[in-house]
């Protein structure tokens, strides 16, 4: 008998589905248990005349008795992260009280069980499963868990990723930028390899450079929204994972063709609600062609964005020609419910002060600068630190 295809496809996206929902949960139950194992370990460290040093005995007295029981999950590392973990995250301690209150000791008890004895459950659970998942959205989660614990006042964040995905954001000693990346690794479903690699690029700072004080505390409270063209923005854009040598010749054309090989990786790095749609698009304007480099279109701003690449430093005659091609897009490509088209010079240098006296205050065209390799995380924070300084005087 010979089943017809949507029906199989319908019953195997059903299964596959579940499976996803299934492993979901297990993380988050893991989550939420070693939140609790840190609650009580830092409990019984303040019994303690010499909490540092009884701490410490603690921890190592513990992982003995319970690593034979229930295997390295509760080696003394692990056990000092659940310490740390429920420390940096103190604050959403009524969450998993509250949960464990409401579906009784018996369950919590059987998911540290569960957590530690079964082979399956381990620290890298995340990785085996490369797939996004996503349960409940933060909102929603966070909505329930305020109404079960009967709080008013700003809704507590749920924990929305693996303990994988914890234990390398304990390492993030900014608050800030912790809560940015716990943010932007749930909604853009990271995997701990993307989130690792985003927080090497310095996505954080980044994006940070380009915003005020109060597009930073943004940051910080919702990760990258995107209402309006600077949202999209951020520099340099990194593209270390082009191959491409910084000390080789290599032409526009190579660039252009690096970055089609690695379109999904580009898309990744450019921003969220991109869409790529050709390159070397072909117009015609009174009997004579012109190419744009690179067409997309992005979803959450509902607008194409023209992208030109170039390997040097960026000329006027590059500004006027890219306002020529987005004032063409605007006029005889985008229809009237769209928004007008971003024109965006991707170069090796730029030079700030070309680009402000060519363009008009209001154009819709942007110069950015590109790196082929990962700068230093420690010479974006300095430069972080030195901008919001500035800034800080300015505001005086």
């Amino acid at each position: 008998m010979k089943i017809d295809a949507a029906f199989f496809d319908s019953i195997r996206e059903l299964i596959a589905g579940a499976r996803t929902m299934v492993a979901r949960g297990v993380d988050l139950v893991q989550v939420q248990t070693n939140f609790e194992i840190g609650r009580r370990i830092v409990q019984e460290e303040q019994r303690g005349k010499d909490r540092a040093a009884y701490g410490k005995e603690v921890i190592k007295a513990l992982a003995e008795r319970l690593t034979g029981e229930f295997g390295k999950g509760c080696s003394t590392s692990n056990l000092a992260y659940m310490r740390t973990f429920f420390l940096l995250y103190e604050d959403r301690s009524p969450i998993f009280q509250t949960l464990a209150g409401k579906s009784g000791a018996s369950r919590i008890g059987q998911s540290v069980t569960d957590q530690f004895s079964a082979p399956a459950i381990g620290q890298t659970l995340s990785d085996e499963f490369d797939a996004p998942r996503k349960s409940q959205t933060a909102s929603g989660q966070s909505a329930i868990f305020q109404t079960l614990s009967g709080k008013s006042g700003p809704p507590l964040r749920p924990f929305t990723l693996s303990w994988s995905h914890y234990v390398f954001l304990l390492g993030i000693a900014n608050p800030n930028e912790r809560s940015f990346y716990e943010i932007e690794a749930h909604e853009q479903n990271w995997t701990l390899r993307e989130l690792k690699r985003q927080f090497d690029s310095g996505l954080y700072e980044r994006l940070a450079l380009s915003r005020d004080k109060e597009g930073i505390r943004r940051l910080v409270r919702e990760g990258q929204t995107v209402e309006k063209v600077s949202d999209l923005l951020k520099e340099p854009l990194l593209l270390e994972f082009l191959g491409l040598d910084e000390r080789a010749r290599y032409s526009e054309s190579d660039l252009e063709s690096a970055i089609i090989g690695q379109i999904e990786r580009f898309l990744l790095e450019m921003g969220k609600g991109f869409l790529f749609e050709s390159r070397q698009k072909r117009f015609t304007f009174d009997e004579e062609h012109f190419f744009v480099d690179l067409v997309f279109y992005n979803r959450l701003l509902r607008c194409y964005v023209l992208l030109d690449l170039k390997i040097g430093k960026v000329a006027h005659q590059d500004l006027g020609q890219m306002q020529m091609y987005v004032n063409y897009f605007d006029r005889f490509v985008k229809t009237s419910e769209e928004n007008p088209t971003i024109g965006i010079l991707l170069c090796k240098q730029k030079n700030k002060a070309l680009v402000e006296i060519t363009l008009p205050k209001d154009a819709n065209i942007h110069a950015r600068e590109y790196q082929l390799y990962l700068p230093s995380k420690e010479e974006l924070q300095q430069k972080l630190m030195e901008w919001t300084g500035e800034r800080d005087g300015v505001d005086e």
